[in-house]
């Protein structure tokens, strides 16, 4: 399965009870019985009614309870199936199972990873690795236009969402601009930090995306086996005054994560071939 509802079996009596009765949907003018359902999931899962691996019932069942078509349900399961938060498995041994949801990470801009956990009503957490200062690598040392060998702050945080690992953080920040960065709280969002105590704020980021396999320690690290496909964010952040402030490869896990990335057309689209 591509989610993380890995338990494929029958449908547990506590699942069967919660579609037992009604659910008493009252259609509001404006909103598609289909939405109201998509929602009612949603406020399940956030209750703990339903749990990632729980199979749903028969589909002429949940459409009984819900008072509507076998359409009607099949429309707001594709609803669900697109938010990631159900998946459907064809065949005798198949079904409709609760799958732990992905959260979208948008790059557009440079809005902080506890901010964006935040718009989804999600708590995020930092969990420090490592916190040292150490001499720039020739890799380091370029992108953050200082000399190599010049003392460079490494962290490296592995990021959670209710005590689950989704990402693996390694940065580096110039100590001459920074000079007691590591003396600081690295639990939050370090582009609050450089922006309050430092007065740099991150204004542009060039990322590169690319797969990526996990180590053993860095599997260990995101709650996956060794081997398993990740993304990788390679990232420069520069102040609106051009400097470096932060050089960082990031690993997501893909099961987790959603990356997207917004387009804006200054153009004629008829331009573009």
């Amino acid at each position: 399965m591509t989610g993380s509802a890995s338990r494929i079996g029958r449908v547990s009596t506590r699942d069967a009870s919660l579609f037992a009765g009604s659910a008493g949907i009252v259609r509001q003018p404006g909103t598609a019985a289909h939405q109201q359902i998509e929602r009612w999931f949603i406020d399940a899962l956030r209750a703990d009614e339903l749990s990632p691996g729980d199979k749903l019932p028969p589909e002429s069942d949940v459409a009984r309870f819900f008072g509507v078509s076998r359409m009607t349900l099949r429309q707001a399961l594709a609803g669900l199936a697109t938010r990631g938060l159900v998946e459907r498995i064809p065949g005798r041994s198949g079904g409709t199972f609760i799958v732990e949801p992905t959260i979208d990470c948008d790059l557009t801009g440079l809005t902080g990873f506890t901010e964006q956990l935040r718009r989804a009503d999600i708590t995020a957490r930092a969990k420090i690795v490592e916190a040292r200062t150490v001499p720039a690598t020739k890799q380091v040392a370029a992108a953050l236009a200082v000399q190599r060998q010049a003392p460079v702050h490494e962290i490296v945080r592995i990021r959670l969402a209710e005590k689950v690992p989704l990402a693996l953080e390694h940065s580096w920040f110039p100590a001459q601009v920074f000079p007691d960065l590591l003396d600081q709280r690295l639990t939050g969002s370090l582009y609050g930090l450089l922006a309050r105590h430092y007065r740099q704020r991150p204004h542009t980021a060039v990322e590169y995306l690319e797969p990526a396999t996990v180590t053993a320690v860095q599997a260990q690290q995101l709650g996956i086996e060794p081997g398993v496909a990740v993304m990788r964010i390679e990232r420069t952040a520069h102040t609106a005054a051009g400097l470096a402030v932060e050089y960082a490869t990031d690993l997501f896990r893909p099961d987790r994560i959603r990356i997207s990335v917004r387009s804006n057309w200054t153009a004629d689209p008829g331009a573009r071939s």
